[in-house]
């Protein structure tokens, strides 16, 4: 059995709280707070930022009633979601669903690719955006943008250049016949499967949300 992952009522409260979160307003979508709340419910990113858009909108009777219960009592809020997440065994999630099969999709790229490496799905999906604006002698732990990279990812430019390195042996364009014998290779060639042959820019556009992640504080 798949856990039943639609939205309900209840979720409002946990992502106004979020809004809330000064400065109020809209968050970006894969800030960490909201990647957070993702994960916590098994809700994409991108279904929390719309339901947020709502929020911000008061598209509803029902957001307007919650907001004019908590709008301005921030407190009062916190108490229901704290409420909330008591109730339904957020606070005991291996408990909880102890049993129940469920099949992840985003969770997964925020997670370490392999037990041998810290890198995730979406590091490596900076990595390789980074990848396109440099060119191959470029690709170096001395690169300052690759230097810039590694201080928003917390790793060491030489972690960010071995990514590097391992794309180049993905990439059909140089041919590479060299063996590469690396934990990240098929991590990478999944990544690079996804994103290599498409719009550079829809790429780039994705990575800058993306940063957001790192950007924020938990």
């Amino acid at each position: 059995m798949a856990r039943n992952t639609k939205w309900q009522d209840d979720y409002w409260l946990l992502l106004m709280q979020i809004y809330l979160q000064k400065p109020v307003g809209m968050k970006p979508m894969y800030s960490r707070k909201m990647v957070d709340l993702s994960m916590e419910l098994h809700i994409p990113p991108t279904v929390l930022f719309n339901k947020m858009c709502q929020i911000a909108n008061l598209e509803t009777p029902r957001i307007e009633h919650i907001w004019e219960t908590y709008g301005n009592n921030p407190r009062k809020l916190a108490r229901a979601a704290r409420l909330l997440r008591e109730m339904t065994g957020f606070n005991h999630a291996d408990e909880f669903y102890d049993g129940v099969e469920m099949n992840e999709s985003f969770e997964k790229d925020f997670r370490p690719a392999t037990e041998e490496t810290p890198m995730t799905p979406v590091m490596l999906t900076l990595i390789l955006d980074l990848y396109f604006r440099l060119t191959p002698i470029t690709m170096v732990a001395e690169t300052p943008e690759v230097q810039e990279l590694a201080r928003l990812l917390k790793v060491r430019p030489q972690e960010v250049a071995e990514v590097l390195d391992v794309f180049q042996h993905c990439d059909p364009y140089l041919n590479k016949k060299n063996v590469m014998i690396s934990p990240l290779l098929l991590p990478c060639q999944q990544i690079w499967r996804r994103f290599g042959n498409a719009n550079p820019e829809d790429l780039a556009s994705y990575a800058d949300q993306l940063k957001e992640y790192y950007k924020s504080d938990k």
